[in-house]
């Protein structure tokens, strides 16, 4: 079960990595979900997690049994949801505000929001091979 979890972990990691190099910013955001999601899965199945006993030790009890359950795994899952969630609400914000303004998802259409693409001049391979440095 553990080598399962393992391979799907490792295929949402690559399929969050190929979203995340897309032009789109909606594949972008899936990407980032992808990733979110694939973390969250490395760390509960990184925790040795044991069925049917309590997180809880015994006040009586200097040290814990030999099996309980680790509460801490849960708690940075359940932390990296809280992120996740609020990472995502702002990215659809951000990601509507740009495409109202632009029209566009397209992050190549993004690189002249600042001076219109008309009067940026880039250099071809040939101008640039001739200059001397």
């Amino acid at each position: 079960m553990v080598f399962l979890l393992a391979i799907t972990a490792g295929v949402l990691f690559a399929a969050a990595i190929y979203m995340i190099l897309r032009r789109s910013l909606m594949k972008t955001l899936v990407g980032l979900l992808l990733l979110s999601y694939a973390i969250n899965l490395l760390l509960f199945t990184s925790a040795d997690l044991v069925p049917a006993r309590p997180a809880l030790v015994d006040a009586d009890s200097l040290l814990p049994p030999a099996m309980y359950a680790d509460p801490v795994p849960q708690a940075f899952i359940l932390t990296a949801i809280v992120i996740s969630f609020g990472l995502t609400a702002f990215a659809i914000t951000l990601m509507r505000q740009v495409y109202n303004i632009l029209g566009s998802d397209d992050l190549n259409e993004m690189r002249c929001t600042d001076v219109p693409c008309e009067e940026v001049e880039i250099a071809s391979e040939e101008e640039l091979l001739e200059e001397p440095l």
